[in-house]
C-alpha cells in the first residue's frame, strides 16, 4: 500500500553551525558598510552618464520626432500654454517617490540594522562558546580576552590592508589618556562575559539594562555632574523591573548578578572617562575617524586583560587549548563572537555619532529588548510572564530615564 506523508511535518532541528552562517554573512557586509562610512566615501555620477543622459533624454529634444498638436488642431503649438493645470503638472518633481527616497539615510539605517544584528549573533555566539567551555567554571577569563584580541587582529588588518583605514597619529601622552577608558572597557567585556556563563543571556541582559543608575549614582557623587530629580525619579522603576524579573528567573545565580553589576559599574567609569577624553585639544584630529579611536581602545583592552587572563586561569592554559583543537564548537563561535563583538561596537560608535543622544538611547533600549527576547527563544531560555512583566518594566523605565528631561523642557 502506498504510504502518505504525516500531517504533522517533523520538526527541523538546524545544526549551530548552519544558524551561524547567516550571521557570518551579516557581519562582514555591516563592517564593509562601517568602512565605507569611515572613509567618506559616496556615490557619484560619472560626467559621461550626465552627457549621455542629457543627449539622448526624449524630454529634452530640442527635434521632437512627433510635434504636438495644439487645441486648434494646428501643428506645432506648444501645450505649455494650454491649461493652468498643465503647467502645474509639469512643474511638479520628476521622480517624485524616488526623490522622497533620496532623502532617506540609508547607510544610517544599515548601521542601525547591523548594530542590531550583530550583539543578537554576539550573545548567541558567547553563550555557545562558554556553554561549549565549561561554562562559570570553564574558561570566562580566557574566552573573553581572546574575543577583544580578535577583535585586534582585524583592527591591525585594516591598518595595514591597501587603500583601508590610515592608522592614528597620536602621540604617547595620548596613549597615556586613553588607559583608563580602554581599562573601564576590558573590565566592563570581562564582568558582562562572566555574568553570561553563570547565568541566562535574557537575566544577563536584564540586570545590564539597568546601567543607568550606575551611570547616575557615579556622574552625580564622582564627577560631580548634577543629575535632574526627574531622573532620580525614575531609577526605583528601573531597579524595581529587575528585582521584579530576578524573581521568577530559573538559571538565577548570585554571580550573575553580581558580575552584571560589576559590568554596569566599569562602563558607567567609561562613558564619564570617555567624555573627558574627548576634551582632549587635538585628539580627535589625531586619531583620525571614529574606528580607529575603538581599534586603539580595543588593542589597549586586550593587553590589559593578558595578565588578569595569566593570574586568573594561566595555570588551565593547557587544557583551553586542547579543548580549542578538540572542540570546533569552541573555536568557531569564539572568532565569531570576537568578530561580532568588534564589529557591533564600531557600527554602534557610529551610529551615535550621527545621532543625537536621545535617539541612541532609545535605539539601545529597543535593541536590549530584540536582543533578550531573541535569544531566550533561539538558546530555550525561560520567559516567564513574570519575568518579561519585570523585563518591560525595568526596560520601560531605562527608556523613560533618557528621555524624561526632554520631555519635560519642552512643557
Amino acid at each position: 500500500q502506498p504510504s502518505f506523508p504525516s500531517s504533522n511535518p517533523p520538526v527541523k532541528k538546524y545544526p549551530k553551525k548552519k544558524v551561524m552562517k547567516f550571521g557570518q554573512t551579516l557581519l562582514i557586509t555591516a563592517l564593509a558598510l562601517s568602512q565605507s562610512s569611515a572613509f567618506g566615501l559616496s556615490r557619484s555620477a560619472s560626467p559621461k552618464s550626465h552627457n549621455l543622459a542629457g543627449r539622448f533624454s526624449p524630454l529634452e529634444s530640442s527635434s521632437p520626432l512627433v510635434k504636438p498638436i495644439g487645441l486648434d488642431n494646428v501643428v506645432g503649438t506648444s501645450l505649455n500654454t494650454a491649461t493652468p493645470a498643465m503647467d502645474s503638472a509639469q512643474s511638479m518633481p520628476r521622480g517624485g517617490v524616488l526623490s522622497s527616497l533620496k532623502n532617506i539615510d540609508l547607510p544610517l539605517m544599515a548601521y542601525f540594522f547591523f548594530w542590531y544584528v550583530g550583539n543578537y549573533y554576539y550573545n548567541i555566539t558567547n553563550k555557545l562558546a562558554l556553554k561549549a567551555a565549561g561554562g562559570s567554571s570553564g574558561y570566562p577569563m580566557t574566552i573573553s580576552s581572546l574575543q577583544l584580541g580578535v577583535g585586534c587582529l582585524y583592527a591591525l588588518f585594516m591598518w595595514v590592508a591597501p587603500d583601508a583605514r590610515s592608522a592614528p597619529k597620536i602621540t604617547f601622552d595620548d596613549v597615556i589618556k586613553m588607559l583608563p577608558v580602554a581599562f573601564c572597557s576590558m573590565g566592563a567585556h570581562s564582568a558582562s562575559v562572566f555574568a553570561l556563563s553563570a547565568g541566562a543571556v535574557s537575566f544577563g541582559q536584564i540586570v545590564k539594562s539597568a546601567e543607568p543608575a550606575f551611570a547616575a549614582v557615579l556622574s552625580q557623587f564622582v564627577y560631580g555632574k548634577k543629575i535632574s530629580k526627574a531622573k532620580w525619579l525614575c531609577l526605583p522603576i528601573v531597579i524595581g523591573g529587575v528585582i521584579l524579573a530576578s524573581v521568577k528567573e530559573l538559571d538565577f545565580a548570585w554571580s550573575a548578578l553580581i558580575s552584571a553589576c560589576i559590568a554596569n559599574l566599569f562602563a558607567a567609569f567609561k562613558g564619564n572617562e570617555n567624555k573627558k577624553l574627548m576634551d582632549t585639544a587635538g585628539l580627535k584630529d589625531r586619531l583620525g575617524s571614529v574606528g580607529n579611536q575603538f581599534a586603539v581602545t580595543s588593542i589597549l583592552s586586550f593587553l590589559m586583560s593578558v595578565p588578569i587572563l595569566i593570574l586568573k586561569e594561566g595555570s588551565k592554559w593547557g587544557g583551553f587549548v586542547e579543548l580549542w583543537k578538540t572542540n570546533p564548537i569552541v573555536s568557531f563561535n569564539l572568532i565569531a563572537s570576537g568578530l561580532y563583538f568588534y564589529g557591533y561596537n564600531e557600527l554602534a560608535t557610529m551610529t551615535i555619532k550621527k545621532t543625537s543622544a536621545v535617539t541612541a538611547s532609545v535605539a539601545n533600549t529597543a535593541k536590549r529588548v530584540i536582543v533578550i527576547v531573541g535569544v531566550a527563544i533561539v538558546l530555550g531560555e525561560s520567559l516567564d510572564p513574570i519575568k518579561l512583566l519585570g523585563c518591560s518594566i525595568g526596560i520601560g523605565g531605562v527608556l523613560l530615564y533618557s528621555v524624561i528631561d526632554n520631555i519635560l523642557a519642552k512643557k
